[in-house]
């Protein structure tokens, strides 16, 4: 038994350690380390998977807030699904990637303040404005200057349109090679085929159902890689024709509408409804009836009162009617000026009496231009309605295809009434009817220059002068268009080469009507007949387009909204003649009130009056890929011959029931009528029948 002894502190010492022995301690056998072991193990794995569980459940937190309505948002990007998960649209960001850490989510909006390179501000919104449609607001702002946002839309697996005009127009958008980012703005595409062209927005449709809009305010840059099908939007200020607000930092920002409807038609007409103007008014009906004649093609600059006396006279005496005969490029003796050239029409005012007595309407051709040996160049100068050099102090010089001169500004009151009382006096002085307002691209501004008023977007330039036609738009015509879907006139497209392809030929034009028909651009005129027979771009002989072109030319313009002779049937052969006759009438007794009765509904709905097949064939794959038959509204197709020596073509029917030009019918659908007959002298033609 164990002795207890009092004690004092200080009482245990060596001597008290020395009878205090710790007792002997018992060895642990190798099975007993074995469950301490497995024990510690076990803590471990319990440990782990509590370890596990909580980053999980951290994970699937995380995971939820970066999911909003069939969004799945990553620090690469964001993808977009339909109602039966299927991945529907894919964008990816270029530019950088997201901290999702510093990611949070409240109601719909979705935001991160960080990315990979510093701070941001970023947000995606879920905006549900009606059943059928669910739209994603995306804004990336870098809060650094001068650094570029990119972000890139794959857009394999999907047909795509819309965009811009260009120089080899395909229906879909076929994106060839590899395109660094370059400046969305408005060019001629007649002189730089690699450019935009004259009428752009920033808009493009998807097969998927899916819309993009780009927002106004974004300097915004389109790029394309062919090997990656991808789009790239980029938003810069360095090296580059956008400017910010005065005295705000170079801060760029891509922000976006990401739009999911039920199919392409549906969603196409809810952006349209949405984000485009609309004309207020239908212009001159007796356009949409009758053709217009216009000197350009056959006479060129060389015109002259004679020139133009005969060829009103030839117009009447082949029994062919007229909605009025187009007056272009060059009547004055300078270009800037206002006045005709008294060496070739000594007598103009003679000329236009003559002319309205033999039931004649003219037009005039005009432009921005001032060249610099014009008596109204020093006017310019002087009272400053030029756009300017940086400094804003000189006019700045540019070149355009008549010369070098000053180009006006559109941004200065002083400027846009000067220019509208010159037009004002001519159509008073001689009973012009209207006029054909010709360029407006924004490439044709210097790369540096200054505006009276600042243009953030240049393209708002292009905007600007068309809005000089408002007040001569029963009948005039511009070829440049930047959300200038109200201006309520007749849009050509890009003057056409005599060739049969796609490279402004007669095979670009279906496309190039489809496309800005969806860009809202309704009034549409396709250019003259046959082409502008430029030298070295012509096919045919002695300066004229190939006869066979030419017919078909004839009657393709025949189901567009608006026909434009320039080189006349005459020149050719009787039969081209009376194929031209026929044309023209089924033209005004066919076409023109469906166009006119489709024109009205515009005013409201913005829809297009040329259509793709699509338009009434949503679910059917190959309605996607038919670039060379279209609709005129839901009930009449057309499907020309674009091919030389052909007198046949396939046709494409979507389902439904079609009655042909010939009485034929057709109630099962979709079919696919393989070598079709269609003589010289016919297009094939169906009208839907119930």
């Amino acid at each position: 038994m164990y002795q207890i002894v009092p004690a004092t502190v200080g009482d245990v010492g060596l001597s008290a350690m020395r009878q205090c022995t710790p007792p002997k301690k018992k060895r642990v056998d190798r099975q007993g380390r074995r469950m301490i072991i497995a024990g510690l193990i076990g803590a471990a794995l319990v440990i782990a998977a509590v370890a596990s569980w909580c980053y999980y459940s951290a994970s699937l937190s995380k995971a939820d807030l970066l999911k909003t309505e069939l969004l799945d948002l990553s620090k690469d990007g964001f993808v977009i699904h339909n109602q039966a998960g299927a991945v529907i649209f894919r964008m990816s960001f270029r530019s950088g990637s997201l901290d999702l850490d510093s990611c949070s989510k409240e109601g719909r909006i979705l935001s991160c303040s960080r990315s990979g390179a510093g701070n941001l501000n970023f947000f995606i919104e879920t905006v549900k404005p009606k059943d059928t449609v669910m739209c994603y607001r995306v804004r990336w702002e870098e809060l650094e200057a001068y650094r570029a946002v990119e972000h890139a839309m794959s857009y394999n697996g999907s047909h795509w349109y819309g965009g811009a005009e260009t120089w080899s127009q395909h229906w879909p958008i076929v994106f060839a090679g590899n395109q660094e980012p370059k400046p969305f703005i408005t060019s001629d595409i007649y002189s730089n085929r690699q450019a935009f062209g004259g009428i752009l927005e920033r808009y493009w449709l998807s097969s998927n159902a899916t819309a993009i809009k780009i927002n106004d305010s974004v300097p915004f840059h389109l790029g394309w890689d062919e090997n990656g099908k991808t789009l790239r939007f980029q938003a810069r200020y360095d090296n580059s024709p956008y400017k910010s607000d005065p005295g705000q930092p170079l801060r760029a920002e891509l922000s976006y509408r990401v739009c999911v409807g039920y199919d392409v038609t549906s969603i196409h007409k809810y952006m349209v409804r949405r984000y485009f103007n609309k004309p207020n008014k239908v212009p001159s009906e007796a356009v949409f009836r009758q053709p217009i004649w216009s000197t350009w093609a056959l006479h060129k600059t060389a015109v002259n009162q004679e020139k133009v006396l005969t060829y009103a006279s030839e117009i009447k005496k082949h029994g062919f009617n007229w909605s009025h005969l187009e007056l272009d490029d060059r009547y004055t003796s300078g270009y800037g000026e206002f006045e005709f050239d008294r060496e070739k029409f000594p007598n103009a005012s003679d000329m236009f009496q003559k002319l309205r007595d033999d039931g004649f309407r003219v037009t005039l051709w005009t432009h921005p231009f001032v060249n610099y040996n014009s008596t109204n160049f020093g006017i310019g100068v002087e009272r400053g309605l030029f756009v300017r050099e940086p400094s804003g102090e000189l006019p700045a010089l540019i070149r355009w295809w008549n010369g070098i001169g000053g180009i006006l500004d559109f941004t200065n009151p002083e400027t846009r009434d000067w220019y509208a009382s010159h037009l004002r006096i001519l159509k008073n002085k001689y009973g012009i009817a209207s006029f054909k307002f010709d360029a407006g691209e924004t490439s044709y501004l210097p790369q540096q220059f200054s505006t009276l008023m600042p243009l953030q977007d240049p393209n708002v330039f292009t905007r600007r002068y068309t809005e000089m036609a408002i007040p001569f738009n029963d009948r005039a015509e511009l070829r440049s268009g930047y959300q200038s879907q109200n201006i309520s006139c007749f849009f050509r497209i890009i003057d056409r080469d005599s060739l049969w392809g796609y490279d402004l030929g007669l095979k670009s034009i279906i496309p190039t009507v489809l496309t800005i028909s969806i860009l809202g651009y309704q009034f549409i005129l396709p250019d003259m007949i046959g082409g502008n027979a430029y030298p070295n771009r012509t096919e045919g002989h002695q300066g004229l387009p190939d006869r066979e072109l030419y017919i078909r030319w004839l009657e393709l313009s025949a189901f567009m909204p608006a026909m434009q002779f320039s080189i006349p049937p005459w020149v050719y052969d009787d039969e081209v003649v009376e194929i031209a006759k026929k044309f023209t009438a089924l033209h005004e007794t066919l076409v023109a009130p469906r166009v006119l009765e489709l024109a009205s509904e515009v005013l409201d709905t913005g829809d297009p009056i040329i259509r793709p097949l699509w338009w009434i064939a949503t679910d059917d794959e190959a309605s996607y890929k038919i670039d060379s038959q279209f609709l005129i509204g839901d009930d009449l197709m057309v499907a020309p011959v674009l091919e030389p020596g052909k007198q046949e073509r396939d046709i494409y029917l979507p389902a439904g029931r079609w009655r042909s030009y010939k009485g034929e019918h057709f109630d099962k659908g979709p079919i696919h009528l393989t070598d079709y007959p269609v003589d010289l002298d016919e297009i094939a033609y169906f009208v839907w029948s119930g």
